[in-house]
């Protein structure tokens, strides 16, 4: 198992058609990049998930999120500290939560 990481929460974040804070998140050190899914937080209230990474020196990347089968497992094992966003993405896959 890789080490997964953890930032600060919650945290600001802004986007052109809002801004909140980033409640839970689920990441891990990979070999290339730290994947992250994160659960943000409108000011409203509602939510929305971000699919995103940073580099290995911690600053966020403005580009695509890939992850391979690895990634894939390393992230499912960081979800269950964020109980919140895993059930966001339960909903996504039409699948019950434990």
């Amino acid at each position: 198992m890789k080490a997964h990481v953890s930032r600060k929460l919650p945290r600001p974040f802004s986007l052109h058609w809002g801004k909140g804070e980033i409640v839970e998140e689920a990441s891990y050190m990979g070999e290339h990049h730290q994947p992250a899914l994160q659960l943000l937080e409108y000011e409203d209230g509602t939510h929305s998930v971000r699919f995103c990474y940073y580099n290995h020196a911690g600053r966020f990347q403005r580009g695509p999120l890939i992850i391979g089968p690895d990634d894939v497992v390393e992230l499912r094992e960081s979800l269950e500290d964020a109980p919140r966003l895993r059930s966001f993405l339960a909903e996504l896959l039409d699948v019950r939560v434990p």
